[in-house]
């Protein structure tokens, strides 16, 4: 049964679907209504956002490939993967304290898996990123062992310490 309404239109072939259907079969790209873009539909540019996205570079895991100092800076980064065909997500930095409702604070920005290639390619093109990635990380089981192994070398040479004095 099929409901009555607008039909959409896939604006790479020009077929037309129901409205429940969301992507071309075909074409794989998102439907729009028909005639919205001279109507100057807000979801028209949504739609044109997404048919920039490239498929292949759509999927996986979220991964951070960069990191902005407010909410600006973010957009921008985000617009330039976007026109790469590279889908992106912004995130609040972890850690910093500041109301959800302000621009002010620093954002991640997250790719997909198959994404990460040609995020870091077009940050390092915009030089938004330094060649050689990533400052590694040390695990906390490790850390917290180095901890550890200090604090007992520093008894060791308190108690060698008390017991020459002695």
């Amino acid at each position: 049964m099929s409901r009555a309404g607008p039909s959409l239109l896939c604006p790479g072939c020009g077929e037309r679907y129901e409205a429940a259907e969301r992507f071309c079969p075909s074409c794989k790209l998102p439907l729009t209504y028909e005639g919205s873009e001279a109507q100057g539909d807000p979801a028209s540019d949504l739609h044109r956002r997404a048919r920039k996205i490239k498929p292949q570079l759509a999927e996986g895991r979220l991964i951070r490939v960069a990191g902005a100092r407010n909410q600006a800076e973010a957009e921008f980064i985000q617009s330039l993967l976007l026109e790469e065909g590279v889908p992106s997500v912004l995130r609040r930095s972890p850690g910093f304290d500041v109301p959800d409702f302000l621009a002010a604070g620093p954002r991640d920005i997250l790719v997909p898996e198959s994404g990460v290639p040609t995020a870091r390619e077009v940050l390092l093109q915009a030089e938004l990123i330094s060649p050689a990635g990533p400052e590694p990380t040390v695990a906390p089981v490790r850390l917290a062992a180095a901890l550890v192994a200090a604090l007992v070398l520093g008894a060791l040479i308190v108690w060698g310490a008390l017991q020459l004095t002695a």
